[in-house]
């Protein structure tokens, strides 16, 4: 005997098919939100259709019961008005005249009977005539009394609609000598009932034919943009995709074909700066940058891009969405500013490092060259060697630590010499230059300083030829910090202006596609609310002045 699975009660306890308490098989439901919305879709079209076609039923009915009761009555006082049958009444015998003629109307007519009689009721036609001179089987009260009269009667030729009207002499004073009856039976409107039901049909059937066509039409694309998911998928989809969109930390946003933004996350909103409700607004309006406009207006995919806003630098990677042409595009956005930052701290270092193997191998030069003079027995021309290069390295620290207090300052400015005298190039702080401590305050951090004067330098190392030299000004003084950078190179070559020297991509050098150090310093003075001017040098080279405000000493302004 089979064993039941687990759970399952004995076959013997269970109820048999339509036996009382027995489960009836459930309705399949459609699972996907297309497959439900054609299952609706479909029932309000049919359920609209039989409303319809009932509701027209039900007019073309009276509509057609209407129209034969105004046939019959035009029909009958055209009878009864006629000169010829007032005249026939009054004849020997008013069948012989008057049969033809009722017959030949009724046929012309479209009426089932035409009927006249004495005001008794005995008739003097009839389309079957053995009916002639029998009694008229209906209601005739109302036309003897003068009156024209409609009823549904059953008569000799079954139920019918039919309308009684009085026929007057009018040569006798309009007496009633007699009455006329015309009527059409209801088999008769039936059948042209059944005629419009049909068409009816017809017609209503292709209805929903055509509604149910293009319901499973839209359904079925409906069905491909969702993926046959129901309506708990997709809002379970949408959850999960709200909550992932607003938990990463890199920026997302999400443009439409017509490039208008369609959707972002908060970190595309940090990272752009962006305030409001930007959803809805093309990207030309939301006061980017115009490089990184056209990135995100472009039709083509870019990968790793770095873009500069007021205060960030961003990797930008754009992919359009695929499915067909204007769909949209994804673009991604990481924050790289940090990490820029730290770049060029360690490209700083690097150029120090180089600088200082650099100088120790002129060291050990120089020290086998005192070496060599002592054993040589030359020891005035040794110690004056020694002391000279000394006298040198010294004096320029000695300027730089007593000018400039500021220690990250410091360290720079006797690296970057270092690095200038690897490159044969001479950099000299100038005699104004006074930085006390403490002047500088904590909202000036020294990585913005080194940004901006680090940068400053290097471009005016490198643009500088072997042999020229490089001043630098830094000053504190007059409630601002100055720093000015210049050179007797070949100066500011290729830019059309001062402002296109800080676009990214453009170097002191002349040429485009370099790195980002200009644009960085004007992005940092920028932040602190400064200004950097490009201009020329006196001495025929580039000059480029960075001034920055500095906070007022606590208790300025209070004395009196």
């Amino acid at each position: 005997m089979p064993r039941s699975r687990r759970g399952d009660p004995p076959r013997s306890a269970r109820p048999a098919p339509g036996a009382k308490g027995a489960r009836r098989p459930r309705v399949r439901w459609p699972r996907s939100l297309a497959g439900q919305l054609f299952a609706v879709q479909v029932a309000l079209v049919g359920v609209v259709v039989a409303g319809y076609a009932a509701f027209a039923y039900v007019s073309a009915g009276r509509q057609a019961e209407e129209t034969a009761r105004r046939q019959t009555t035009a029909v009958a006082a055209a009878v009864a008005d006629a000169p010829a049958v007032a005249r026939a009444v009054r004849s020997a015998d008013p069948t012989a005249e008057l049969q033809p003629y009722t017959e030949r109307l009724r046929r012309a007519a479209g009426v089932d009977f035409i009927v006249v009689m004495d005001p008794a009721g005995r008739r003097w036609t009839h389309p079957e005539p053995s009916a002639i001179g029998r009694t008229y089987l209906g209601r005739t009260e109302e036309a003897r009394a003068g009156r024209t009269y409609t009823e549904t009667h059953r008569g000799r030729l079954g139920p019918s609609v039919r309308v009684i009207t009085p026929v007057r002499d009018r040569e006798d004073g309009g007496r009633i000598v007699a009455l006329v009856s015309s009527g059409i039976t209801v088999e008769a409107i039936s059948d042209g009932l059944r005629r419009e039901v049909l068409a009816l049909s017809a017609v209503a059937a292709g209805a929903l034919a055509l509604g149910g066509l293009g319901t499973y039409l839209v359904n079925a694309r409906l069905r491909r943009h969702t993926h046959g998911m129901n309506a708990a998928e997709i809002g379970r989809l949408h959850d999960y995709h709200e909550a992932a969109l607003h938990a990463v930390r890199e920026g997302l946003l999400m443009l439409d074909g017509q490039r208008r933004v369609a959707l972002l996350n908060d970190g595309a909103r940090e990272l752009l700066g962006l305030r409001g409700d930007p959803v809805g607004r093309p990207v030309t309006g939301l006061g980017l940058p115009a490089p990184l406009t056209d990135t995100l207006l472009s039709p083509a995919p870019h990968t790793d891009e770095l873009h500069l806003t007021d205060d960030r630098v961003l990797v930008v990677n754009t992919s359009p969405v695929s499915g067909g042409e204007r769909r949209g595009t994804v673009v991604t956005l990481r924050d790289h500013t940090e990490l820029q930052a730290l770049s060029g701290e360690l490209d700083s270092v690097r150029g120090v490092t180089r600088a200082l193997r650099s100088q120790a191998h002129e060291a050990a030069n120089r020290l086998h060259t005192v070496v060599s003079l002592v054993e040589l027995g030359r020891t005035d021309e040794a110690v004056e060697f020694a002391t000279a290069e000394l006298e040198l390295a010294q004096a320029l620290t000695d300027q730089v630590v007593g000018a400039v207090a500021e220690p990250v300052l410091a360290a720079l400015l006797l690296g970057k010499a270092a690095q200038a005298h690897e490159h044969g190039v001479e950099l000299e702080l100038t005699a104004d230059s006074r930085i006390d401590d403490g002047v500088l305050p904590a909202s000036l951090p020294p990585r913005d300083l080194v940004t901006v004067l680090g940068n400053l330098l290097d471009n005016a190392i490198e643009a500088a030829p072997e042999g020229a030299r490089v001043r630098v000004t830094a000053l504190a003084d007059g409630g601002e910090l100055l720093l000015r950078v210049a050179d007797n190179g070949g100066g500011v070559r290729g830019a059309a202006d001062a402002e296109d020297v800080f676009r990214w991509g453009w170097s002191t050098k002349g040429g485009a596609g370099r790195g980002l150090g200009l644009a960085l310093v004007r992005q940092a003075v920028r932040r602190h609310g400064g200004t950097v001017r490009a201009g020329a040098a006196p001495e025929g080279g580039a000059e480029f002045t960075v001034r920055l405000p500095l906070p007022a000493p606590a208790g300025a302004g209070t004395a009196g």
